[in-house]
């Protein structure tokens, strides 16, 4: 065969796979938008105008939105078949572009899925929203994304979560920067301002941003204690103590959802049942080497104690966490399969009867290109498939599944007669009651405008400043005689800061050696770890290694320094802490806050909300389901100097 005719046919076999890349994903988007139906057209009835969702021509009752809640729910359940109910209780990750516009991205073995499958095949209107843009994008994009939903056979409108956005932090697989909302320090920040009345003030500012972008559903807040100091999760927590986290927990819930779930309020998830932080060597359950959750202490009861105070604070969701116990008199399951925790303890001995939502992946693992990127978190039940993971959780008592999209195993279970649809039906309530108290069927649309007006409005963002400045903690002011409130405009060596707004407090210079004081900004050390979702995290040894912590000493002893620490977790730092002039504890605050603080505008008034050990051996003594436990710690649990105090340390 001519080598010349070869390569043509290769040309030609090239082209057409070119071809099928670029046009196969319209041709699928077609197919799947064929499957819908119209809009729902506005219809009157006796003078009363309503959505006629299921286009049949006349009013239902759950279209009525002047029908006792309950009999809505009846009615439209009625009216479901099973692959609509199966559709509501999955919960998955959904994208959006920049211009607003829905994200039809192909869909490769559980990687980002197009928005017309998930909602005319799969039926899914469920979806935690990550990447946001422009204020009025998002609302563009919320309004086609309910548009679609409408043209759906029984119009179920679409309900929005968004994990935590209105901090620091940026891990796509727990919290997101604030952008353009308002922005706050982390949880750990607002439990230093021992200040209720913010938290709650705080809820209901960011709900009212949630609720202008279209976000229904908070995956928040995180009331599990941060009794394990490796933890990587420690600055979504509001500290250690359970009395403390509490009182915050009940702020922050009353502050998104109002004293009653309605059509102005943020439904909570609050996570995760019945607490994730004693956490075995303080490794994460995100990973198999962090799966065991353990009470050497005996605690396990200590860590219920902030999931009742959100109980009696009304909260509508529970996320179980991905972790399993170890040592209890529970199986040795993750939360999510274990009959014991959320039927047992969550259903019948606190009476829980809102939704319950898996943490996200555990049914299956996420491949990308036919390699896996993260595997299922299905510790204690590994060995199932995936079919058998989803019968297992069902029996323990979940709604919903996070994470995954995958109705299909709902029907093959109830076609198959293992597990009842009136099982189903159950979980379909409960999902459905709360798109109803949240006003989704009768008011889904945003405006755009109202948007761009409240998303980062000023009053919102001067708030969040303040809270900056109020969650910051004092720890170090000189030996004897305080450093702090520095004065005048003096020679500052800065680090991690943006020199033009150091610029504005003192004469910036690029030597320690030509500095009347240095300021150093730090973050908590961490291990660095392989991995897609191990990299997200930061976890390990809390102290610092050589060469950083002799460099860092070494401006130390050249000029009077000092030092603010972002503690994402608590830090081993006796040798920084010893040298150092003066040191402040952030848990998420802009330059302009801590330099405030160390000039004097603002005076410090935070407490410490976990303690800060004195060694890794401390760290490694203590046991992991017990608050402030570690042998001599630097400073402990609720300390915090302030400007007016006589005794320095």
């Amino acid at each position: 065969m001519p080598i010349a005719y070869i390569l043509l046919s290769l040309l030609a076999i090239g082209g057409g796979i070119f071809a099928w890349l670029k046009f196969a994903p319209a041709l699928a988007t077609r197919r799947n938008l064929a499957r819908l139906g119209p809009e729902a057209p506005i219809l009157t009835e006796n003078g009363f105008q309503f959505r006629d969702l299921n286009k049949n021509g006349k009013l239902d009752i759950y279209e009525d939105p002047r029908q006792p809640v309950e009999a809505r729910v009846e009615d439209l359940l009625s009216q479901m078949t099973l692959e609509e109910k199966a559709g509501l209780m999955f919960h998955s990750m959904i994208g959006m572009q920049p211009d607003g516009t829905l994200t039809e991205s192909l869909n490769r073995e559980g990687g980002p899925t197009k928005t017309s499958e998930v909602i005319a095949v799969k039926l899914m209107n469920h979806f935690n929203i990550l990447n946001v843009y422009e204020p009025r994008a998002i609302a563009e994009w919320h309004n086609r994304l309910q548009k679609m939903a409408e043209r759906t056979r029984l119009g179920i409108p679409v309900t929005i979560s968004s994990d935590p956005r209105h901090a620091f932090s940026n891990n796509v697989g727990a919290n997101l920067p604030a952008g353009h909302f308002s922005q706050w320090p982390e949880p750990t920040g607002l439990a230093a301002t021992r200040d209720a009345a913010l938290v709650r003030e705080f809820g209901d500012i960011a709900r009212q941003e949630y609720l202008a972008a279209g976000i229904r559903v908070a995956l928040h807040p995180m009331v599990d204690l941060a009794t394990e100091p490796r933890w990587c999760r420690v600055n979504g927590t509001f500290g250690e103590d359970a009395d403390l986290v509490s009182e915050m927990g009940s702020a922050y819930i009353r502050g998104f959802q109002g004293e009653t779930l309605g059509k102005h309020s943020v439904a909570c998830m609050t996570k995760h049942f019945p607490g994730g932080g004693p956490q075995m060597n303080g490794e994460d359950a995100h990973f198999a080497y962090g799966k065991e959750q353990v009470y050497p202490g005996n605690n396990f009861d200590y860590h219920l104690k902030p999931f009742e105070a959100a109980f009696a604070a009304g909260t509508s969701q529970i996320m179980p966490y991905y972790g399993m116990p170890v040592g209890t008199q529970y199986e040795q399951k993750g939360f999510s399969f274990n009959k014991a925790i959320i039927t047992g303890l969550l259903r019948e001995k606190y009476g829980f009867d809102g939704i319950v939502c898996t943490d996200w992946l555990l049914l299956n693992g996420l491949k990308m290109f036919g390699k896996e990127l993260i595997e299922a978190k299905a510790w204690g039940v590994e060995h199932l498939t995936p079919i058998e993971r989803a019968q297992v959780a069902l029996e323990a008592g979940v709604d919903q599944f996070g994470g995954e999209t995958c109705p299909e195993l709902i029907v093959e279970l109830v076609r198959s007669g293992k597990v009842s649809e009136e099982r189903i039906n159950q979980s379909a309530r409960r999902l459905l009651r709360e798109k109803f108290r949240l006003g989704l069927f009768d008011h889904p649309y945003l405006d755009p405008e109202f948007a761009e007006k409240t998303i980062g409005r000023e009053d919102f963002k001067s708030k969040g400043e303040v809270a900056q400045r109020k969650s910051l903690v004092l720890l170090k002011n000189g030996q004897g005689q305080p450093v702090l409130p520095l004065s005048g405009k003096p020679k500052i060596y800065i680090e991690n800061m943006n020199p033009e707004t150091a610029g504005q407090y003192g004469e910036v210079v690029s030597d320690p050696a030509q500095a009347d004081f240095a300021i150093l900004r730090l973050a908590a050390p961490y291990e660095k770890r392989k991995g897609f979702l191990d990299s997200l995290f930061h976890a390990g040894d809390l102290d610092f290694k050589s060469p950083e912590k002799e460099r860092i000493l070494g401006i130390l002893e050249t000029v009077p320094t000092v030092v603010d620490f972002y503690f994402e977790r608590p830090a081993v730092i006796p040798e920084i802490n010893a040298k150092c002039a003066a040191l402040l504890a952030n848990f998420g605050a802009n330059d302009a806050a801590v330099l405030d603080v160390v000039f004097g505008r603002f005076a410090p008034t935070g407490k410490l909300p976990f303690e800060i050990p004195s060694s890794m051996e401390a760290v490694r003594k203590q046991k992991e389901d017990l608050p402030y436990d570690s042998e001599n710690p630097l400073y402990p649990f609720g300390f915090g100097l302030t400007y007016s105090e006589s005794n320095f340390s």
